[in-house]
């Protein structure tokens, strides 16, 4: 599906959801790829000695296979999701902001949680986990977790400068075991401290959890640095530090630095077993998706 700025309702988080996801399963059954288990979500395989009243004949007809549908108390899976809503993340201020992205992409997911009838969690941070719901899967607990994002998306942006090695630890800490932990976060962590954010990242696993991490950004300027070669007065969103510059100076260097860093992050993330997703705000959101599913469909 491509977004345009229009359609930036943020009151309207789960129609734009349903058309992402919508858009996502009609490539599916376009493409010679058929890996993802999408339309029988909601059901099981019949096994003999179960009772024949569950079976979904509707199912039957078009697949001449006999699948039983699932009940809520079948659930196997608990996905927790956890959005940084730090200052940064409402960048870029026109269009598709960082925390939008993550937003719908979370609602995404959920909405196949929801089909699925698994279980999720929501949780916002910046210096540390500050909002947080109970793990559930009921249509009431779906509809609520919308609610709060949609809520973020019109508060004013949090001040503060994001903790990531505590908010990880924090996150890890609070998880259920053998949970799928999903992390939306634009990772702008200080390099002084980024060994501490790789030992937290190895701590998310502790749990025997299984962690996909989108890595979020505005490519063009965030990783790129692709602005016109003229003075500009840069402003942290976090500190509110200034620093003016020719951009033309920097840029070589500054791209440098970010493909190390990513570099970096990428490797630490091989290392412990993360699924690390470089995601760009203008790009398609099917990644996302794709990535869920993928670890989805190894875990069952």
């Amino acid at each position: 599906m491509q977004l345009t700025p229009q359609s930036f309702d943020t009151g309207n988080l789960e129609l734009l959801a349903k058309q992402v996801v919508d858009g996502f399963i009609i490539g599916l059954h376009k493409s010679p790829f058929h890996g993802f288990s999408v339309e029988f979500a909601e059901h099981r395989l019949y096994n003999p000695g179960d009772n024949l009243r569950y079976i979904d004949w509707k199912v039957y007809g078009k697949s001449d296979k006999m699948f039983i549908k699932k009940f809520e108390e079948e659930t196997n899976l608990k996905c927790c999701i956890a959005l940084d809503t730090s200052a940064s993340m409402h960048y870029p201020a026109e269009g598709m902001s960082k925390l939008y992205f993550s937003c719908l992409g979370a609602a995404a997911i959920m909405q196949l949680l929801k089909k699925q009838l698994d279980a999720t969690c929501l949780q916002f941070f910046t210096e540390r986990t500050y909002w947080s719901s109970p793990v559930k899967s009921s249509e009431r607990h779906y509809k609520m977790l919308l609610t709060e994002m949609e809520k973020l998306l019109v508060a004013p942006p949090v001040t503060g400068q994001t903790d990531l090695p505590a908010v990880l630890h924090q996150i890890a800490e609070t998880m259920p075991q053998r949970a799928l932990v999903i992390i939306f976060s634009d990772f702008m962590e200080d390099v002084r401290r980024e060994q501490e954010f790789y030992n937290a990242l190895q701590h998310l696993k502790h749990q025997k959890n299984e962690v996909i991490i989108f890595h979020v950004g505005e490519g063009n300027k965030e990783w790129n640095f692709e602005f016109e070669n003229r003075p500009y007065e840069f402003v942290d969103m976090e500190t509110g530090d200034r620093l003016k510059l020719k951009a033309g100076e920097v840029k070589n260097l500054y791209v440098d630095k970010i493909k190390a860093y990513h570099k970096r992050l990428y490797e630490h993330c091989m290392k412990y077993n993360i699924d690390l997703v470089p995601c760009d705000t203008k790009e398609s959101m099917n990644i996302i998706l794709q990535q869920y599913l993928s670890k989805r469909n190894k875990l069952m």
